[in-house]
């Protein structure tokens, strides 16, 4: 017998992962690199709606990923405003 694998959407790009595998080894499978910046907290991983997620979000079938940039806000200009 196989190990079922889902099919998760990082980027718009289809991806096979094992079945229970986090949003994290979603994005290693579409791309090592870019797991690599979410893990040194350079970019964000979110769902469909633009809201982010935790990396070890485990994943179902047809779950849609998107990486952004993240941006640190800057306390400094908030306060003077």
């Amino acid at each position: 017998m196989s190990n079922p694998t889902v099919r998760v959407f990082v980027n718009a790009a289809g991806v096979d992962i094992p079945a229970g595998s986090s949003a994290l080894d979603a994005v290693r499978a579409w791309s090592d690199a870019a797991a690599a910046e979410v893990t040194a907290a350079t970019r964000l991983i979110t769902d469909s709606r633009g809201l982010p997620i935790d990396p070890a979000t485990t994943m179902s079938a047809g779950s849609i990923l998107r990486l952004v940039a993240k941006r640190d806000r800057d306390a400094s200009k908030e306060s003077d405003e």
